[in-house]
């Protein structure tokens, strides 16, 4: 299966610092290792003894919530993948806008997927905390949202 490859070169902005590049670059990587590698047991060894708060309703505090949920998604489409389309880093957060498709043939249509925008908090070097606002982009995308997007896995809030 050809992977999507996010690197952190195509996106560096001549303004950001050396810690805000870094910043950006420690939540690439994880995105990638995560949605497009499937590299689970590599997420859990490197991010599990932090704290992590999810803000995503549908998914449990720490790492082991983010695993669970992609996991899932990913057993059930195998092709699942995240384009990164642009990075913004301000002061401790980092912000991602990506392309989440399900198939294949599907990437780079953006009339079929997700537009995600997610918003991490950086700190030390650690992800410790985590929001997103994600938006179907298709009926089959609507539905499926629908459907699994009920059930409320944490007490964070949304913001």
């Amino acid at each position: 299966m050809e992977t999507i490859r996010n690197e952190i070169d195509s996106f560096v902005k001549d303004h950001w610092s050396p810690s805000q590049k870094q910043q950006a670059e420690t939540v690439l990587l994880f995105v990638q290792h995560l949605m497009n590698d499937h590299n689970f047991n590599l997420i859990e060894q490197q991010y599990s003894n932090a704290t992590y708060i999810q803000h995503n309703r549908s998914m449990e505090d720490g790492i082991t919530g983010v695993l669970n949920s992609v996991s899932t998604l990913t057993k059930r489409f195998p092709d699942f993948a995240y384009e990164v389309k642009s990075i913004f880093v301000d002061g401790d957060y980092v912000i991602l806008h990506s392309h989440a498709t399900v198939n294949k043939k599907h990437r780079g249509n953006d009339r079929k997927g997700f537009n995600i925008i997610d918003t991490w908090l950086v700190k030390d070097g650690m992800l410790t905390e985590h929001w997103d606002a994600v938006q179907p982009l298709d009926n089959f995308m609507r539905l499926y949202y629908w459907i699994t997007g009920g059930a409320v896995l944490n007490a964070n809030g949304v913001f």
